[in-house]
């Protein structure tokens, strides 16, 4: 392990004087090898509770054996969630058809709207959803989601009157281990098993990427804080999964609150242009890069990595890379995109699919209905987009071109899953809009752009920060005239 840094120093200090602590680790300041070396101060037992499976298998081989390494998942399923082993992955199918079997068979009106069977069969399901995501001991009128169209708050708690019984119809159904109409989530064990108030057995536990944390989870660490030490680490400008239920939970954690802002990934250029993005994010930590390492910014002609803002971006450049006869591989493999891509052939020349995805489409409009309509459906739009503008010949010719990782020239991801990576030269791809005109003008009357939100800095944040050695702004350039103005 080489030299501890005077913030890694203060970190392991800390942690050896019992005090809860709350570390917010800028990319690439090791954040991993800070708790190992936590990990390693004490004899104690603790508990390590990752992000993903891919990050607790890492962290298993880093820590000692006193460091039990795990997903919040994989511990839920382990207390609970194996119960449920036969309903998991069961076939999607459209949320009418779950609604209707639960006695969702005609609309209803509120105000001068009809609210027809199938969208109130979304809400119900999306209020599980949100239920499933909170701290909340029971389902309530604010897990019920708003409907643009009823604006007023009586329309509103209309709807949530109307839609909880059914809700609460949907989660007794989903405590059934055996059998049920609503499809099983491991987001619904982990749920149940936060409701029995688990206990972990440990001295001391660590929450790792804590930025990404739902409030269930939140609640079932904070819950440990009277039998063992908590500690969490995360980078709040990376918090990019809002739209998942997830909420920073670092900023209001009561602990001894410490930084890690030395990042041994890249040197000082690169560290400058993350402070871009971590001031427009207003993030709590600015970067300081190694001086010892000469990151470059600016044009790459073959870049390690492409990173993409969307699938579709991604999609689209890892065609554009194929037609210039690159070796491509896009990050966690194109099977997923193959099969589906199969499936959308099958439901556009009018067959059924036995992907067990799409099982219950009887067409490919059905699909397109579900992706733009159902709230289960979201993750599928950038798949439909895809079919919709190159058809599923093309995608079927492109992931057939794909290579492994190790084989590849370049590697195509989205900067989400990108999250905890790195390559020696990385290059932004062309999908990150900059912010649109206000109607505002300068004294010169050129129309002041929009600001950038939080969730564009914080993606490009992450971006950017993959790079080691040399960065090529490409679909970001557009940030140095923005900050000009």
């Amino acid at each position: 392990m080489p030299t501890p840094t005077d913030e890694q120093v203060q970190a392991a200090d800390t942690f050896r004087a019992g005090h809860h602590l709350v570390l917010q680790a800028g990319a690439g300041t090791g954040k991993t090898t800070t708790l190992a070396l936590l990990a390693v101060s004490t004899k104690r037992r603790g508990r390590y509770l990752a992000f993903n499976k891919d990050i607790a298998s890492d962290a298993a081989t880093r820590f000692p054996r006193t460091v039990m390494c795990k997903t919040a998942h994989a511990t839920a399923f382990a207390a609970l969630g194996h119960r449920y082993a036969s309903r998991l992955n069961g076939p999607r199918q459209p949320a009418w058809k779950a609604g209707q079997a639960l006695g969702i068979t005609k609309p209803i009106r509120i105000g001068d709207q009809e609210i027809s069977h199938k969208t109130l069969s979304h809400t119900v399901l999306r209020a599980v959803t949100r239920f499933c995501y909170s701290a909340d001991r029971a389902l309530d009128r604010h897990h019920v989601p708003r409907i643009r169209r009823l604006t007023a708050q009586a329309e509103h708690t209309q709807l949530a009157d109307a839609v909880l019984p059914f809700a609460a119809k949907a989660w007794a159904d989903l405590q059934n281990p055996e059998q049920g109409v609503v499809r099983f989530e491991h987001d619904h064990y982990l749920k149940m098993w936060a409701l029995t108030e688990p206990k972990i057995e440990a001295d001391f536990l660590f929450l790792d990427e804590a930025q990404d944390t739902n409030p269930v989870l939140e609640q079932v660490f904070n819950a440990q804080r009277g039998h063992a030490q908590l500690v969490m680490v995360g980078d709040s400008a990376q918090a990019i999964y809002g739209w998942r239920g997830a909420r920073d939970v670092m900023t209001g954690f009561d602990a001894t609150a410490l930084t890690l802002t030395r990042s041994f990934r890249f040197g000082p250029l690169l560290a400058e242009q993350a402070n871009r993005w971590l001031e427009l994010a207003e993030a709590p930590i600015r970067l300081t890069g190694s001086e010892t390492i000469p990151t470059k910014v600016g044009d790459i002609e073959n870049p390690d990595a492409v990173l993409c803002r969307t699938n579709i971006g991604a999609m689209a450049e890892v065609m554009r890379l194929l037609s210039e006869g690159r070796r491509v591989a896009l990050a966690r493999g194109g099977h997923t995109l193959s099969a589906l891509a199969l499936a959308a052939r099958d439901l556009k020349e009018g067959r059924r699919t036995s992907h067990p995805e799409l099982v219950l489409f009887a067409s490919w409009g059905e699909v397109q209905d579900y992706a733009a309509y159902d709230p289960a459906g979201g993750d599928l739009q950038p798949f439909v987009d895809l079919v919709d503008t190159h058809g599923p010949e093309a995608i079927l010719a492109a992931v057939d071109k794909l290579t492994d990782e190790d084989d590849a020239d370049v590697i195509v991801s989205t900067a989400h899953k990108a999250k905890g990576r790195e390559w020696p030269t990385v290059r932004i791809g062309d999908d990150f809009p900059p912010p649109k005109d206000s109607d505002q003008q300068d004294s010169e009357s050129r129309p002041i752009p929009e600001p950038v939100s939080d969730t564009d800095a914080r993606l490009a944040y992450v971006a950017v920060t993959r790079a080691r050695r040399h960065l090529d702004l490409g679909g970001l350039s557009w940030i140095d005239s923005h900050l000009g103005n």
